[in-house]
């Protein structure tokens, strides 16, 4: 739900950690790979749709072959959440593939070579 309403940003979070559970414990999946976290959730303000941002640790094959397994176990993702949350609608739910953890830890990496890259230059000196 977008915007500043409280409800709205209660449900995105019911939404999450509900999908969040359901991932980890209940898909038996082997294309889901278990380095899987639900980065974000984003239901629209009629609850009829939910996009919910998947991060997966791996190679990009691993993140591909996760979107794809958790597509086709969408309807039971949406029926345990139907049963676990008490809404007027059970939003369709469209996984998307979140790279910002990835390209965190990249620019990390690249921050931490460029600060040791400076303490030996200083050194050197």
């Amino acid at each position: 739900m977008r915007g500043n309403n409280p409800r709205g940003a209660r449900v995105n979070s019911d939404v999450q950690r509900v999908i969040s559970h359901i991932i980890e414990f209940e898909i038996k999946d082997p294309r889901v790979s278990s380095f899987v976290s639900v980065v974000k959730c984003d239901v629209t303000n009629d609850l009829k749709e939910c996009k919910c941002y998947i991060s997966v640790l791996g190679s990009e094959e691993d993140g591909e072959s996760t979107i794809k397994g958790l597509n086709s176990a969408n309807g039971f993702i949406r029926k345990r959440l139907a049963e676990s949350l008490n809404l007027r609608y059970t939003p369709s739910i469209e996984f998307k593939l979140d790279k910002s953890i990835e390209y965190g830890v990249m620019m990390s990496k690249k921050i931490d070579s460029i600060m040791n890259s400076s303490k030996s230059d200083e050194e050197q000196e």
